[in-house]
């Protein structure tokens, strides 16, 4: 696929309508999708369904990198895992609001983002993920030695405070509506972001990025922002599950949690709107509902993610639109 990237002209006026019938179509569905979650409760158990929005949120941050500006990052659990720690440590030590906890948590994720993108993005292909997985190391080893992460017992036992001041979120109902918002803000920051001149530009330097350098757009900078924007969801991901939880641990900036969310997006589809969405919701209930099997949980999620490479190439839901659009044009 060849994406123009050239300066602005006037709009096909077939590429228009289609563009237009697209945003809408998905804006539609996921419309839908939300007035499924808000009834969802009444049918599953919401602390089961928040973690699924956390870990959504968090594979469509990393699919706006790896899918929209093609750089895989080795390290993204440096900005879920970190972020989970300062939003445990500000809630639970200072004595912070929980949205103002979040709040902390999506801005050191930021300024973590900010410094390894400066250093990542000189570099391309498999050195950079390289670069990332080396310095997410870094910051595991950081949170195991830290006096206030609580080395490898983390930070246990955040309470949950009212939320805006009015919000009871030691109710785990009250908690899933919140939770519910703050994954709705994110995927609407992500969808503007990727239907916008700029995704338009990310979307172009993916394809071809000495051809976008040719026509004076500094690669550098856009990636760069790219990478901080992703990095700051990721931490909203993060700190808003140590919220849910009540924990912030090793687990989360492990390199394992680094390859899981690179296996949910896999899964649901890289490049796609709703793909990271079904792969996480996909990963996560296989590790709910086949806990039973102990550490069989991951040969058995090794086996669906080859079934999934092999049938699937484009992700299930990548591969779900493609047969849906092959059959509109017959």
């Amino acid at each position: 696929m060849t994406v123009n990237v050239s300066a602005p002209t006037a709009a096909s006026p077939t590429a228009a309508p289609a563009a237009s019938r697209s945003g809408g179509r998905d804006l539609l569905i996921f419309g839908a999708l939300v007035a499924l979650a808000a009834v969802a409760p009444a049918f599953l158990y919401p602390v089961f369904l928040m973690k699924i929005l956390c870990f959504a949120l968090f594979a469509l941050a990393f699919n706006l990198l790896i899918g929209y500006v093609g750089l895989l990052s080795f390290g993204h659990a440096m900005f879920f895992g970190g972020a989970a720690y300062i939003s445990a440590y500000t809630v639970k030590v200072w004595g912070w609001t929980p949205e103002l906890g979040i709040l902390g948590g999506v801005a050191v994720a930021a300024a973590l983002a900010l410094a390894v993108g400066s250093l990542a993005i000189r570099r391309q292909g498999i050195y950079f993920s390289m670069i990332t997985l080396a310095l997410a190391q870094m910051v595991f080893f950081f949170c195991l030695q830290a006096p206030f992460t609580g080395g490898e017992d983390g930070i246990q036992a955040v309470p949950r405070r009212p939320f805006l001041g009015f919000i009871d979120t030691t109710k785990d109902l009250n908690l899933y509506y919140v939770v519910l918002a703050i994954f709705a803000i994110g995927f609407l920051i992500i969808y503007r972001t990727i239907h916008s001149p700029f995704g338009q530009v990310l979307k172009a330097i993916r394809e071809n990025e000495p051809r976008a350098i040719s026509l004076g757009y500094r690669t550098d900078q856009y990636k760069l922002l790219a990478f901080v924007l992703s990095g700051a969801l990721a931490g909203l991901a993060g700190a808003t599950k140590a919220i849910v939880f009540q924990l912030a641990s090793l687990t989360d900036v492990a390199w394992q949690m680094s390859g899981e969310v690179v296996l949910m997006t896999l899964v649901g589809g890289m490049g796609t709107v709703f793909g990271p969405i079904v792969g996480a919701a996909v990963i996560i209930t296989m590790q709910n509902y086949l806990a039973g099997f102990g550490e069989w949980v991951l040969v058995i999620q090794g086996l669906i993610f080859v079934v999934v490479v092999l049938l699937f190439r484009r992700g299930i839901v990548g591969e779900l639109a493609a047969f849906l659009s092959k059959r509109a044009s017959r």
